[in-house]
């Protein structure tokens, strides 16, 4: 099990981010994410959008190739 990197979090938030213990503390992991710039900025990719890169981007068999 890989475990949170606590040290590093809380150097972050109050070295980096200058927050006092209590704010850090009442931060959700989210909130933290979204102030140190990690949050995800799009969403993940759903089933539509990977039908349409399979589509424009089909596998090619490599043994029928020539060359």
């Amino acid at each position: 099990m890989i475990g949170l990197d606590w040290r590093g979090l809380m150097q972050a938030g109050l070295h980096g981010l200058r927050l006092t213990p209590d704010q850090f503390w009442a931060l959700t992991p989210t909130e933290l994410q979204i102030m140190l710039g990690l949050a995800q900025t799009s969403p993940p990719m759903g089933r539509d959008r990977l039908a349409e890169l399979q589509t424009a981007f089909p596998d090619v068999d490599k043994e029928n190739l020539d060359g």
